[in-house]
C-alpha cells in the first residue's frame, strides 16, 4: 500500500510549534548555524518534528544524497536570468534532464547580490527542494556566500567554480573550444590566422586565446601578435578590430571572432572594404547563437553547450555520490558548427589588393 501524500504544505511555523520553540530558532537549527547557543536537546527536537512533518524533507535530515528525490523538485539559482541566452539555454538543459525523473525546477534570479542569494536559499529549502543548482552567466570563479557552504542539501556549481573544489562544478571547455576553431582554419590552409578576443580579464576570453596559441603551436605556424587584437564582445568592437586588422601590409586572410555578435560586426568590416565572406576572408565566431543561422553568410561557430551543462548538474545531483574534500572541474566539449563562412584560402594578397 502506498503512503498518503500531504495534500497541505507544511511550514517552519508548524515546526516550531511542534518543538515548542520559535521560529527563528527553527531557522536557525536547520541551516545549521552554530555560533549562536541551541541546547542539543532542542536541536534533536527540531530535527525529529521537521522529519515527522517532512518540512522542505529538510536540512541535516538529507544532507547525504537525494533519497526519494523522484517527484520532488531541485533549486535553480542564477545571478542573470534576462541579459543573455545561456541561462535559459541551461535551463531547458536541466528541465529535460529532471522531467526525466519527474522533477520540478524552481528558479530564483539573484542579481549577484548576497541578501537575495539568502532570501532565495530560505525560501528553496523552505519550498522543500532537495538539491541546488548555481550558475554564473560569465564563466568564473566565485566565492561563495556563507550560507551556500551551510546547505543542507547537495549543491551543484554551473558555468562557475571554487578555487578550493569544495562543490561539484561544470564549465565549458574553452582552451579546446578556441583550438578547434583555430585549428579548423589552419587545417583548411590559412597561414594567416587573426583572432578577435574578448575582454581580456574573463576566463573564457583568456582559454580562448590559449587554445588560439595552441592551435598554431600544434601546426608548428608562429603566431604574429599583430594578428591578435581585442574587442569587448560587441559588434562595434568586432568592426573596429577588423578595420585594424585588414590596414595590416599582409591582413589575415581567417578571423577568429571570439563571439559571433564581434563576428557581425567584422562580417559588416569585411562587406564595407568591398571583400567577399569566404571567397576573401573565411569568418569563425563563438557561442552559436541564433544569429549565426539568419545572416549571409551563415556563420560557423563553436557551441557554447549549457544544454548539456545543465542536464549535467541535475545528473550530477542524481549520483548519490558521498560528499568528497576536493572536486576536479568537469569540462564540457565545445563543438564546432561549420556554415557557409568559412572555407579554403585565396591567394595571398596585401593591403595593395584592397
Amino acid at each position: 500500500m502506498t503512503e498518503k501524500r500531504q495534500t497541505s504544505r507544511v511550514t517552519m511555523a508548524d515546526v516550531a510549534k511542534a518543538a515548542g520553540c520559535s521560529q527563528a530558532t527553527v531557522s536557525l537549527v536547520l541551516n545549521e548555524v552554530m555560533e549562536i547557543k541551541i541546547s542539543q536537546e532542542l536541536r534533536a527536537r527540531v530535527l525529529a518534528s521537521a522529519r515527522k512533518l517532512g518540512y522542505g524533507q529538510a536540512g541535516p535530515i538529507k544532507r547525504s544524497a537525494l533519497e526519494g528525490i523522484r517527484g520532488s523538485s531541485i533549486g535553480f539559482i542564477v545571478n542573470q536570468l534576462t541579459t543573455t541566452p545561456e541561462a535559459i539555454n541551461a535551463i531547458e538543459g536541466a528541465r529535460q534532464a529532471s522531467w526525466e525523473h519527474n522533477v520540478t525546477l524552481l528558479i530564483a534570479q539573484t542579481l549577484d547580490r548576497p541578501d537575495h542569494e539568502e532570501m532565495a536559499v530560505e525560501r528553496l529549502l523552505r519550498a522543500g527542494v532537495d538539491g541546488v543548482i548555481y550558475m554564473s552567466i560569465f564563466t568564473r570563479r566565485v566565492d561563495m556566500n556563507p550560507i551556500f557552504k551551510r546547505l543542507s542539501v547537495p549543491l551543484v556549481l554551473l558555468n562557475c567554480y571554487t578555487t578550493d573544489g569544495e562543490f561539484p562544478a561544470v564549465v565549458p571547455d574553452e582552451v579546446e573550444g578556441g583550438r578547434r576553431a583555430t585549428a579548423t582554419l589552419l587545417e583548411l590552409g590559412h597561414q594567416r590566422v587573426a583572432t578577435v578576443t574578448g575582454e581580456m580579464y574573463m576566463d573564457a576570453a583568456q582559454a580562448r586565446l590559449v587554445g588560439y596559441n595552441k592551435a598554431h603551436a600544434e601546426a608548428k605556424i608562429e603566431t604574429n601578435p599583430d594578428y591578435v587584437t581585442g574587442g569587448n564582445w560587441t559588434p562595434s568592437s568586432g568592426y573596429d578590430a577588423t578595420r585594424k586588422l585588414m590596414s595590416l601590409k599582409y591582413p589575415p586572410t581567417a578571423i577568429f571572432c571570439q563571439n559571433d555578435k564581434m563576428a557581425l560586426g567584422c562580417l559588416n568590416a569585411l562587406f564595407d572594404l568591398g571583400l567577399r565572406v569566404p571567397e576573401d576572408v573565411s569568418i569563425i565566431g563563438y557561442d552559436d547563437d541564433e544569429i549565426c543561422r539568419h545572416i549571409r553568410p551563415q556563420l560557423s561557430s563553436v557551441d557554447l553547450p549549457h544544454r548539456t551543462m545543465g542536464a549535467w548538474a541535475v545528473a550530477e545531483l542524481f549520483r548519490h555520490k558521498q560528499r568528497v574534500p576536493h572536486y576536479e572541474v568537469t569540462k564540457i566539449d565545445c563543438a564546432f558548427i561549420a556554415r557557409s563562412s568559412s572555407t579554403l584560402p585565396p591567394p595571398l594578397f596585401t593591403t595593395d589588393n584592397l
